[in-house]
């Protein structure tokens, strides 16, 4: 929310509020008083990670591009629904899964 809140003081008449990912809240104000008036689209949707895996996968498994800004937890395939459940819980932000 805090991020929403931002972007919404900061937009100029007539911009777009872009996000990447799933929005964490439903409370966000997207009525007359906060974009219509001012013309400001709110514009977004999943990260297209799908497009660019092939290419990025390899490159994070040997170790040529670093993670660790975006995974802070890494776990086996058993580790999977307890990843999901820290990050759920915002314990973890991204958990890597390493087979």
């Amino acid at each position: 929310m805090p991020a929403y809140e931002q972007a919404v003081g900061v937009v100029l008449p007539g911009g777009v509020i872009s996000r990447v990912g799933v929005p964490q809240y439903e409370e966000a104000p997207i009525g007359f008083a906060s974009l219509f008036r001012h013309n400001i689209r709110l514009a977004g949707g999943p990260a297209p990670v799908r497009a660019y895996i092939e290419e990025l996968l390899p490159d994070i498994l040997d170790g040529t591009i670093e993670p660790g800004k975006v995974f802070d937890t890494t776990t086996d395939l058993d580790g999977v629904p307890a990843g999901y459940r820290d990050m759920d819980e915002r314990k973890s932000l991204k958990v890597l899964i390493k087979p």
